[in-house]
């Protein structure tokens, strides 16, 4: 099976991690700017965990992966584990 979409995600997920956590160094606090940013990278980052869980799931049940699609954020932030 061809995992690179998997890793695309993942490549993804790093980007987003580094960047929060880079927003989360800022001394002196954030910025409204910074403060906007950073939810828009919390809410990319849940919506990547999310896609990336349900295209591993889909491939565990014998499904296509690659019909798994990013769901909207006010879907995916009113899932709790």
């Amino acid at each position: 099976m061809d995992r690179s979409a998997d890793n695309d995600i993942l490549s993804t997920i790093r980007g987003l991690m580094d960047e929060e956590h880079a927003l989360r160094a800022t001394p002196g606090g954030l910025s409204d700017e910074e403060r906007g940013r950073m939810k828009e990278v919390e809410q990319a980052l849940d919506q990547c965990w999310d896609l990336l869980r349900r295209r591993r799931a889909r491939e565990e049940f014998g499904q296509d992966p690659d019909d798994a699609q990013v769901r909207p954020v006010s879907e995916v932030e009113n899932y709790r584990q």
